[in-house]
C-alpha cells in the first residue's frame, strides 16, 4: 500500500486505539475490569523466552535449531511472522508485555530500573475479574528483588537474571514469599512448577491465566546436559551483512566503530568469543524451552482443555549473531526487534495460519484480556490480535514505533528511534552526528543498502521522519527518560588494540567546499 492510500485510510486507523495516530489516554488509578457482553472467558497460557530471535525455529528452515514443540504450535495454530518489540531489551520489553504500553510511557528503559509505582499490569484486571493467575519464572524488572508483584495469586521467581544451575547448594527461589531451594536446571524446574499449578486448577469453576517466563535463552548460554554439544558438528553459515558493514555502504559511523567493541564481532564482550560455538550453544539451550512448551501442551491435553485453551509463545526480544557486524540486541535491525510468536487454540484458530501483520508486544495484554472476556482498557497502546488469528479481516496498524535509550553501562549503542511500516524502515539516532538509515524491507530484507541518500527515496524518508516524530509527540514520547548508570566494568570503553579504527564518514556526507559560508 502506498503512502497516499494510507492517508486516505486514516479514518479507519483511528479505530485502532492509541497506537494509531491518537493521543494517549492516562493510566487509571483504579483497576476496574469491564466484561465483553456474552463473551465466555477462555483459559490462557502465555510462555515467554528470553532473547529468542524470530527465525530460530526448525519449521522456518533454520540451519541447526531443533524445535518440534514450536513446530507443532505453528502447524496446529498460527505463526505471527511479523511480531515485533517496542524495545529490544529484556526489561523494557517485558514491561510493555505486562502493561500494554510503549517504553516511554511505562518508563522502564533499561534492565536496572523497576516498574515505577502506580504502574498497572494487565493481570490485575484478570485477578479483579475473579480469575486464577500465576507468574512463574523470570521477572527481571529491577534486578535486586524477586518479591511477589500485584496481579498474581501464585508467584515463583528469582532476582535478576537467575541461574541456569544453582550457584550454591542454598541458592533459593521466591515461592509465594517463601525461600525455596533451586533443585536443578532452571528451565525444567520452572516447567515443573507450572505443571504442578495447572494440575491444581479447576477451569470449569474458575478460568485461569498462567504466565511462564523462562530465563533461557539468555547468555551465558548453558544447555541442559542432554543437549550439550549436540550441534557441534553441524555446518554454520555466517550472515552476509556481517561483512557489508565493513565496507563503505552508507552505514552509520557508530555501527562500524562498534565492530571493535563490546557488542561487535571483532571484539565480542571484550573477548575471543567464537561466534559459531556461541550460536550453537544458544540453540542447544533453546531445546529445553521447546521441551517446556511440549510438556505444557501435554498437560493441557491430559486435563481435557487443550482445544479451548489459548496458548501464546513469544520471545522478549531478538538477538544478533554477526548481522551488521554485531552481537546481542538493542538495535533497530530486524534480527534484534523481531521475535518468534506462535498462537494455538484449535477451537477458534485454524492450523497452519500465517499472519504477516505487524503484531507487537504491547498487543499481548489486550489479546489475553479479550480471550478471557474482558475489554481492553483505554489507556493501553496495544490492541487485541485475537480477531486476526481467528481469520477476521480488519484494519490494522500501518506504522510501528521502536525506541532504545542510551545506557552508560553499554555506551556503544546510541539512543535510537525507528518507525517501521510493512515495507520500509526509517532509523534515526539522537544526540549523535551520524547517518540516518532507510531500508526497503521487501527488496532488501537483510537491510544491507541504506537508501537515505538515494534521490528516489527522499520523499519516503521525509514522510517517515515526519510520522515518527508526530507519533512520538501524540503518544508522549518526546521527552527522553534518564537513568542513573549502574557503573562497573562496562563503563570502560574498551577496544581491541590493532583492530578496526574509527570509521570514516561515507563519501556522500563529505564536501570539498563549505555549503554555507555565512554560518556563525
Amino acid at each position: 500500500m502506498n503512502h497516499t492510500a494510507i492517508r486516505q485510510l486514516l479514518p479507519l486507523f483511528l479505530m485502532l486505539g492509541p497506537t494509531a495516530f491518537g493521543a494517549a489516554t492516562p493510566i487509571p488509578e483504579k483497576v476496574v475490569p469491564e466484561r465483553i457482553p456474552a463473551a465466555p472467558p477462555r483459559n490462557v497460557v502465555f510462555i515467554l523466552s528470553d532473547d529468542h530471535r524470530y527465525d530460530a525455529m526448525s519449521f522456518l528452515g533454520h540451519q541447526f535449531a531443533e524445535t518440534p514443540a514450536m513446530d507443532s504450535l505453528a502447524k496446529n495454530g498460527a505463526h505471527l511472522a511479523n511480531a515485533l518489540v517496542t524495545t529490544s531489551l529484556c526489561s523494557p520489553s517485558r514491561a510493555s508485555i505486562l502493561t500494554g504500553l510503549y517504553t516511554f510511557r511505562h518508563r522502564v528503559i533499561d534492565n536496572n530500573r523497576p516498574i515505577p509505582p502506580g504502574t498497572v499490569y494487565f493481570p490485575e484486571y484478570l485477578q479483579k475479574a475473579g480469575y486464577a493467575t500465576a507468574f512463574i519464572g523470570k521477572w527481571h524488572m529491577g534486578g535486586e528483588s524477586d518479591r511477589p508483584q500485584p496481579g498474581w495469586d501464585h508467584w515463583v521467581s528469582f532476582a535478576g537474571q537467575g541461574h541456569y544451575l544453582p550457584p550454591t547448594p542454598d541458592y533459593t527461589l521466591n515461592v509465594d514469599g517463601s525461600r525455596v531451594k533451586q533443585k536443578g536446571y532452571i528451565t525444567t524446574e520452572l516447567t515443573d512448577y507450572a505443571i504442578d499449578w495447572l494440575r491444581r486448577q479447576k477451569p470449569a469453576e474458575q478460568p485461569f491465566f498462567l504466565y511462564l517466563s523462562h530465563k533461557a535463552v539468555h547468555a551465558n548460554f548453558t544447555p541442559e546436559e542432554k543437549y550439550q554439544d549436540s550441534l557441534e558438528d553441524l555446518p554454520f553459515t555466517r550472515p552476509t551483512s556481517e561483512h557489508t558493514t565493513a565496507a563503505d555502504l552508507l552505514k552509520p559511523r557508530w555501527l562500524r566503530d562498534q565492530r571493535n567493541s563490546w557488542h561487535g564481532v571483532d571484539f565480542p564482550y571484550h573477548s575471543e568469543l567464537d561466534i559459531e560455538r556461541y550460536y550453537k550453544r544458544y540453540c542447544e539451550t533453546l531445546r529445553s524451552v521447546d521441551d517446556s512448551i511440549g510438556r505444557v501442551l501435554r498437560q493441557l491435553e491430559e486435563m481435557g482443555i487443550r482445544d479451548d485453551t489459548l496458548v501464546i509463545y513469544m520471545g522478549d526480544n531478538g538477538f544478533l549473531f554477526g548481522e551488521h557486524g554485531l552481537i546481542d540486541k538493542r538495535v533497530a535491525y530486524e534480527p534484534s526487534m523481531r521475535v518468534p510468536m506462535l498462537v494455538q487454540c484449535p477451537a477458534i484458530i485454524k492450523g497452519g495460519t500465517v499472519l504477516d501483520e505487524m503484531i507487537a508486544n504491547i498487543d499481548v495484554g489486550p489479546t489475553i484480556m479479550e480471550a478471557m472476556g474482558l475489554k481492553t482498557p483505554p489507556h493501553m497502546d496495544g490492541r487485541s490480535f485475537l480477531p486476526l488469528v481467528r481469520g477476521d479481516r480488519l484494519p490494522w496498524r500501518d506504522h510501528f514505533l521502536y525506541v532504545y535509550y542510551w545506557e552508560k553501562n553499554f555506551p556503544q549503542t546510541p539512543t535510537t528511534f525507528a518507525i517501521r511500516t510493512p515495507t520500509h524502515k526509517y532509523i534515526t539516532y539522537y544526540g549523535l552526528w551520524d547517518a540516518d538509515e532507510l531500508y526497503d524491507l521487501e527488496a532488501d530484507p537483510e537491510e544491507s543498502t541504506n537508501l537515505i541518500t538515494d534521490p528516489g527515496h527522499q520523499g519516503m524518508a521525509r514522510r517517515l521522519e515526519h510520522d515518527l516524530y508526530r507519533l512520538m509527540g501524540e503518544l508522549g514520547g518526546m521527552d527522553i527518560p534518564l537513568n542513573q548508570p549502574k557503573g562497573g566494568f562496562n563503563n570502560r570503553r574498551l577496544r581491541r588494540r590493532g583492530g578496526d579504527g574509527a570509521a570514516h564518514f561515507p563519501s556522500p556526507f563529505v564536501v570539498d567546499e563549505p555549503l554555507n559560508t555565512d554560518a556563525n
